[in-house]
């Protein structure tokens, strides 16, 4: 069994998958548009090109996603995509870069129980956590 986490945006997943494929260093597998689909009947012309589905992944992981219909997006809350990183100087850059044009809720930073921590919604909307292992 997996779980994968879905992520809905508002008409900009093509350009969140993109940014994240650069930063994550991860492959688009998958970025399907609602043109050519029956499901292209029941959007308006102008999100003919929005994504009705869209694959990620990196290593073993798969983020899922795709573009809400208009007037069926909400603002994503009470969850967060988490990376677990081994990589101290990786994990600063991928906050350093995910976080650009977004809100940070914890810049990153030591803590009890990691050698970096951070938290933040990215300028697409979605809430990250970036968590570094401290080593044994």
């Amino acid at each position: 069994m997996h779980v994968n986490p879905y992520v809905h945006f508002n008409g900009n997943c093509e350009a969140a998958f993109r940014f994240y494929s650069k930063c994550l260093g991860a492959k688009i597998e998958a970025m399907m548009f609602f043109e050519g689909t029956p499901a292209a009947q029941q959007v308006p012309s102008e999100w003919k090109r929005k994504v009705l589905h869209a694959r990620l992944s990196f290593g073993d992981d798969i983020l899922l996603a795709s573009d809400a219909p208009p007037g069926r997006y909400s603002t994503p809350q009470g969850f967060s995509v988490s990376i677990d990183l081994k990589d101290l100087k990786e994990a600063e850059r991928i906050f350093r870069e995910m976080s650009v044009g977004g809100k940070i809720t914890m810049p990153i930073q030591e803590t009890f129980w990691a050698a970096r921590f951070a938290m933040f919604t990215d300028q697409f909307g979605v809430p990250w956590i970036v968590n570094c292992e401290k080593t044994a």
